[in-house]
């Protein structure tokens, strides 16, 4: 088979998935179930670190991932939504794995999914059925441990047949309230769903209304509990080139001092700790482990976050970020103030229909000058028009721009921020407000 024609099976593949609904969910755990045990219960095959929250979770899983492979462990890594690729869904030792072997996996498990198909009032979901498919890419490579995202939420998400040893759980705030409720603790319960008994769970310090059913899951289940700010602290950090210097307190009472870690924002430096000490963990059977630094640090400057205060382009810079609820929003403009200086900064927004954009359009309005509205290519993004409306709410008419067609929309920004004062340098264009729109735009300015 070609090139060409292999690419085109993939595509094919892809088509199959996405017909099953992109964006669709159902949590009922029982299709998923069936089709894992179907497969021989795969997820069995490995140990795992469970990763759930409201904002950070996936550069945290992308950090354990990292600090795992640099201590010689073959791991696998699964997150979504993915930016550019489905592949990003099936990561092994830190790469996708090949459009054809993706392919290869879901012509092993398609048969399977068809028989559980017909046993449900509902097919089984897009989310679920990759899920599966990375977690038989896992057992058949095979991989030591598997890091692995929560879709949404957490005790009903697919991803919930792990019972992993060691749960993280970053920040929790108000999002997707439509399914996982609209209070803190309705919120952090759903999440709390992960800690299984017997595990040990890593939490970001936490609002005192979320920690509580955290702290009451643990209790029932006879997990133990590692905290921010009892077991594990940043107790350092200061900006460097192309990321920021980080000092950590961990579980087993051991400081690692000077870690580069090459991503913007205190919020990372946050997850950092959180990520080292679920390693500490891990490797420690439960017991944290203090770690060789040197390793440590081998393992932070390979983490990479696509998509979060991504630097993609210089002269106007271009960031992307994925913001997209608005305590993550109110994390990226924090980080915009403390580690660059523009003198003219330009924001392409484009948000979901069921997102707080009045929230998050407060939050951008002190710090851009402009913003251009604009919108994602899938059906959940809110109308350029209908976003437009809102910002006129918060922002005077002369700063707001609509431009419905993302790549018109960098185009403006861009001579935006290269107008007036940005002529001679120091413009800036921020890209954010979903995680979708980020994608299409890493899709046109990354190569």
């Amino acid at each position: 088979m070609t090139t060409a024609e292999q690419h085109a099976e993939f595509l094919a593949v892809s088509a199959a998935l996405e017909a099953r609904g992109f964006s669709r969910w159902n949590f009922e755990m029982g299709r998923i179930r069936m089709l894992l045990e179907l497969m021989g219960d795969p997820q069995k095959s490995f140990r795992a670190v469970h990763l759930t929250g409201t904002n950070g979770k996936t550069s945290t899983t992308r950090m354990v991932e990292a600090l795992l492979r640099s201590h010689g462990l073959r791991t696998g890594r699964t997150t979504s939504p993915h930016l550019d690729s489905v592949t990003e869904r099936v990561t092994i030792d830190g790469e996708p794995v090949s459009e054809e072997r993706f392919v290869e996996l879901y012509r092993e498990i398609a048969p399977l999914a068809a028989l559980v198909d017909d046993k449900f009032d509902e097919p089984l979901t897009y989310f679920e059925l990759t899920t599966a498919l990375a977690f038989a890419g896992f057992a058949d490579a095979p991989v030591d441990v598997a890091v692995v995202e929560v879709g949404l939420g957490g005790q009903t998400d697919a991803t919930n047949v792990l019972g992993a040893e060691v749960v993280v759980i970053t920040p929790i705030g108000l999002d997707h309230t439509q399914w996982l409720g609209d209070t803190l603790t309705e919120i952090a319960t759903m999440k709390a769903g992960i800690i299984h008994p017997g595990a040990t769970l890593v939490t970001s310090e936490q609002d005192p209304e979320a920690m509580i059913p955290l702290v009451e899951r643990c209790h029932e289940v006879g997990a133990k509990l590692v905290a921010e700010g009892r077991r594990f602290e940043v107790l350092d950090r200061a900006m460097a080139l192309g990321g920021q210097q980080i000092t950590v307190r961990t579980p087993s009472d051991s400081v690692y001092e000077g870690i580069f870690l090459p991503l913007h924002g205190k919020h990372q430096a946050h997850n950092a700790a959180a990520a080292l000490s679920a390693v500490e963990v891990l490797l420690g059977a439960g017991t944290p482990k203090t770690l060789d630094a040197d390793v440590v640090g081998e393992g932070f400057a390979q983490v990479t976050s696509p998509g979060r205060l991504e630097k993609v382009r210089s002269a106007p810079t271009v960031l992307l970020d994925a913001a997209h609820n608005p305590a993550g929003m109110k994390a990226t403009m924090e980080s915009l103030g403390e580690e660059f200086s523009f003198v003219k900064l330009i924001a392409v927004v484009g948000m979901f229909g069921d997102k707080d954009a009045a929230g998050m359009l407060r939050l951008l309005e002190p710090v851009v000058d402009t913003i251009v509205v604009t919108q994602s290519h899938t059906a959940r993004a809110r109308p350029a028009a209908e976003l437009a409306r809102l910002a006129a709410e918060v922002f005077d008419d002369e700063r707001i721009r609509v431009e419905p067609d993302l790549p018109e929309a960098i185009a403006t920004a861009v001579n935006l921020a290269e107008e007036g004062d940005g002529a001679y340098g120091g413009g800036g264009v921020l890209v954010t407000g979903s995680v979708y729109l980020v994608a299409d735009a890493r899709k046109l300015l990354v190569r």
